[in-house]
């Protein structure tokens, strides 16, 4: 077996899209993943075939394969059934998820940013800003309010209606603070993966339980 045989396989999470790891694959590897349904690579190191999670346990539950228009690169779309990384980590990337969530949060952010500089008179975003953090922050308590009266008395339709618009908010909150929903995310993957006990300062409900 050469390497010139291999042909580069990237795991993508089948519901949210992000990047979770990239391999390379045979066409032993990816018959087997075809017949399973979990992912096969070839290990360039021990120079054979290998099945995700065979020592750890952690494998990946195969939904889709795809490949390019010359046949020599594929996606496999998977639900990992633990950690992907052999750090413990749910991707092999440091990167900000690419799901469709992240990615509709990011487009909001860049849309309060863009319309933080507007004019005030015809944008409700500016004169947000231009009244002050304290402001917007009493805004954001305003509408975690909203949401608690919605959730227990006007229905599930209108939570949803008043979440968003406290999501809205928020995100103005988080640039007012010089911060981004990219912070937000990079923090819950800290508590989902402390480094260690310590690290973790033992109170989060996340980090001790990351099962959740």
């Amino acid at each position: 077996m050469t390497e010139t045989a291999l042909m580069p396989v990237v795991v993508q999470h089948a519901v949210t899209g992000e990047v979770l790891m990239v391999a390379f694959a045979d066409v032993e590897a990816l018959e087997q993943t075809r017949q399973t349904g979990w992912a096969h690579f070839f290990s360039r190191r021990r120079r054979r075939l290998w099945r995700k999670g065979e020592t750890s346990g952690h494998g990946l539950r195969v939904l889709r394969l795809r490949t390019d228009c010359d046949q020599d690169a594929w996606i496999y779309e998977a639900l990992p059934t633990g950690p992907v990384c052999h750090t413990g980590t749910d991707s092999c990337f440091d990167a900000v998820p690419s799901g469709v969530l992240a990615t509709w949060l990011w487009a909001l952010e860049r849309v309060v940013r863009d319309r933080q500089g507007a004019e005030p008179t015809v944008s409700y975003t500016a004169r947000l800003f231009q009244a002050g953090l304290p402001h917007v922050a009493r805004k954001v308590g305003e509408e975690a309010l909203e949401v608690l009266v919605a959730a227990l008395q006007e229905g599930p339709d209108r939570c949803v209606q008043e979440v968003a618009d406290l999501v809205y908010h928020l995100t103005v909150l988080l640039v007012a603070q010089g911060r981004s929903w990219q912070h937000v995310f990079g923090e819950l993957r800290s508590r989902h993966h402390p480094a260690s006990p310590e690290a973790a300062g033992g109170s989060s409900e996340m980090a001790a339980r990351p099962e959740s």
